[in-house]
Protein backbone atom coordinates (compact mmCIF):
# COMPACT_ATOMS: atom_id res chain seq x y z
CA UNK A 1 0.00 0.00 0.00
CA UNK A 2 1.21 3.36 -1.02
CA UNK A 3 2.23 5.38 1.90
CA UNK A 4 2.54 9.14 1.86
CA UNK A 5 3.95 11.10 5.29
CA UNK A 6 2.90 7.79 6.91
CA UNK A 7 -0.60 8.24 5.76
CA UNK A 8 -2.00 4.86 3.47
CA UNK A 9 -3.62 5.58 0.41
CA UNK A 10 -5.45 2.73 -1.15
CA UNK A 11 -5.55 3.87 -4.36
CA UNK A 12 -2.87 2.81 -6.99
CA UNK A 13 -4.46 4.03 -10.51
CA UNK A 14 -2.79 7.24 -11.08
CA UNK A 15 -6.05 8.55 -12.26
CA UNK A 16 -7.69 8.35 -8.65
CA UNK A 17 -4.31 9.34 -7.21
CA UNK A 18 -4.78 12.99 -9.30
CA UNK A 19 -8.25 12.99 -8.01
CA UNK A 20 -7.16 12.58 -4.49
CA UNK A 21 -4.35 15.24 -5.22
CA UNK A 22 -7.18 17.35 -6.18
CA UNK A 23 -9.31 16.66 -3.57
CA UNK A 24 -6.58 17.37 -1.00
CA UNK A 25 -5.71 21.07 -2.83
CA UNK A 26 -9.07 21.78 -2.80
CA UNK A 27 -9.68 21.14 0.66
CA UNK A 28 -7.05 23.37 1.61
CA UNK A 29 -8.31 25.92 -0.10
CA UNK A 30 -11.54 25.53 1.51
CA UNK A 31 -9.65 25.65 5.06
CA UNK A 32 -7.91 29.08 4.14
CA UNK A 33 -10.95 30.78 2.20
CA UNK A 34 -13.16 30.12 4.95
CA UNK A 35 -11.19 30.92 7.69
CA UNK A 36 -10.56 34.34 5.94
CA UNK A 37 -13.94 35.09 5.44
CA UNK A 38 -15.30 34.07 8.67
CA UNK A 39 -12.29 36.85 9.83
CA UNK A 40 -12.86 39.36 6.97
CA UNK A 41 -15.56 41.94 7.87
CA UNK A 42 -19.03 41.61 6.60
CA UNK A 43 -18.58 43.63 3.90
CA UNK A 44 -18.64 43.94 0.59
CA UNK A 45 -15.23 43.39 -0.45
CA UNK A 46 -12.95 40.32 1.08
CA UNK A 47 -15.77 38.54 3.10
CA UNK A 48 -18.26 38.07 0.14
CA UNK A 49 -14.95 36.89 -1.95
CA UNK A 50 -13.49 34.84 0.25
CA UNK A 51 -16.86 33.30 0.79
CA UNK A 52 -17.39 32.21 -2.97
CA UNK A 53 -13.94 30.73 -3.06
CA UNK A 54 -15.18 28.66 0.37
CA UNK A 55 -18.10 27.60 -1.88
CA UNK A 56 -16.50 26.47 -4.75
CA UNK A 57 -13.84 24.76 -2.92
CA UNK A 58 -16.21 23.08 -1.06
CA UNK A 59 -18.19 22.05 -4.14
CA UNK A 60 -14.73 20.96 -5.86
CA UNK A 61 -14.28 18.93 -2.13
CA UNK A 62 -17.73 17.12 -2.64
CA UNK A 63 -17.19 15.99 -6.19
CA UNK A 64 -14.55 14.57 -5.72
CA UNK A 65 -15.07 13.08 -2.68
CA UNK A 66 -18.34 11.43 -4.47
CA UNK A 67 -16.32 9.89 -6.96
CA UNK A 68 -13.14 8.49 -3.84
CA UNK A 69 -16.50 7.37 -2.09
CA UNK A 70 -17.97 5.31 -4.70
CA UNK A 71 -15.11 3.15 -5.57
CA UNK A 72 -14.40 2.54 -1.72
CA UNK A 73 -18.17 2.94 -0.53
CA UNK A 74 -18.03 -0.10 1.69
CA UNK A 75 -14.99 1.58 3.48
CA UNK A 76 -15.50 5.24 3.21
CA UNK A 77 -19.56 5.58 3.10
CA UNK A 78 -19.92 7.54 6.44
CA UNK A 79 -16.95 10.35 4.30
CA UNK A 80 -19.32 10.19 1.92
CA UNK A 81 -22.48 11.19 4.29
CA UNK A 82 -20.70 14.07 5.65
CA UNK A 83 -19.80 15.11 2.41
CA UNK A 84 -23.13 15.27 1.28
CA UNK A 85 -24.33 17.15 4.72
CA UNK A 86 -21.50 19.65 4.50
CA UNK A 87 -22.10 20.42 0.95
CA UNK A 88 -26.35 20.73 1.44
CA UNK A 89 -25.15 23.03 4.14
CA UNK A 90 -23.37 25.16 1.58
CA UNK A 91 -26.15 25.18 -0.71
CA UNK A 92 -29.12 25.88 1.70
CA UNK A 93 -26.76 28.76 3.01
CA UNK A 94 -25.45 30.30 -0.59
CA UNK A 95 -29.63 30.27 -1.73
CA UNK A 96 -30.61 31.41 1.47
CA UNK A 97 -28.45 34.39 1.25
CA UNK A 98 -28.96 35.02 -2.37
CA UNK A 99 -33.20 34.89 -1.78
CA UNK A 100 -32.90 37.09 1.58
CA UNK A 101 -32.95 40.61 1.48
CA UNK A 102 -29.77 42.14 2.12
CA UNK A 103 -31.56 43.98 5.36
CA UNK A 104 -32.03 40.63 6.59
CA UNK A 105 -28.88 38.71 5.99
CA UNK A 106 -27.58 36.83 8.84
CA UNK A 107 -25.20 33.92 8.53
Amino acid sequence: MLRIAGIPIPFHSPALLALLAIHVAAGLGAVIAGAAAMLSPKAPGRHPRFGRLYYWCLIVVTITMAILAVVRFREDYHLFIIGALAATAAIVGVTRVRRTPRQLRAH
